[in-house]
């Protein structure tokens, strides 16, 4: 799952480096453990992205990686009164899920990092990309949303089959909603 901030150079531009910069630290630690109850593993954080990863049995169970998303909005409405006061500014994510093979794996020279690597990731980044044109806070592709272990907590609304910048093969994308 990719996590993206909505509006973040906007209440960059607003708040200033260094709020914006406490404003992300706030909202990481605020929602770690939502994450880590849903079986979640933080891969990585990419100034206000964050992405999550599930093997595919931790994910799917119970709908894990979609109930991480929609807890995490929860949370965050929750903690909006102590936002906006701290940084008048109320934080909300989008985010897009998919799933496939990557490698993990040592790069670099200078400085290593071990990263993750493989078309779905370029794929899930494509499908977040996409919930602003949609005007949504969640998109997956259908197969992913087929391996859920447990459906009933979500419903599913199609979008079409959609051709993602820089793939070829189109994708069944969809949103959810709580049932």
């Amino acid at each position: 799952m990719f996590m993206d901030m909505r509006s973040s150079t906007t209440i960059a531009e607003k708040i200033g480096n260094e709020k914006y910069f406490n404003l992300l630290n706030d909202v990481f630690a605020d929602i770690t453990n939502t994450i880590l109850n849903n079986e979640g593993e933080i891969y990585q954080y990419v100034g206000d992205e964050i992405v999550i990863s599930w093997s595919i049995k931790k994910g799917t169970r119970q709908a894990n990686c979609l109930h991480c998303f929609t807890q995490i909005q929860e949370k965050l409405a929750d903690l909006r009164p102590i936002y906006e006061n701290k940084y008048n500014v109320i934080p909300e994510f989008k985010a897009g899920l998919h799933h496939g093979i990557v490698m993990a794996g040592e790069v670099g020279v200078i400085k290593k990092d071990i990263i993750y690597s493989g078309d779905v990731l370029n794929t899930t980044a494509r499908i977040q990309e996409l919930c602003n044109h949609y005007g949504v806070d969640i998109l997956l592709s259908k197969e992913t949303f087929d391996l859920m272990s447990d459906n009933k907590y979500f419903k599913i609304k199609s979008l079409g089959s959609i051709e993602l910048r820089g793939k070829k093969r189109k994708i069944d994308l969809n949103t959810i909603s709580p049932i």
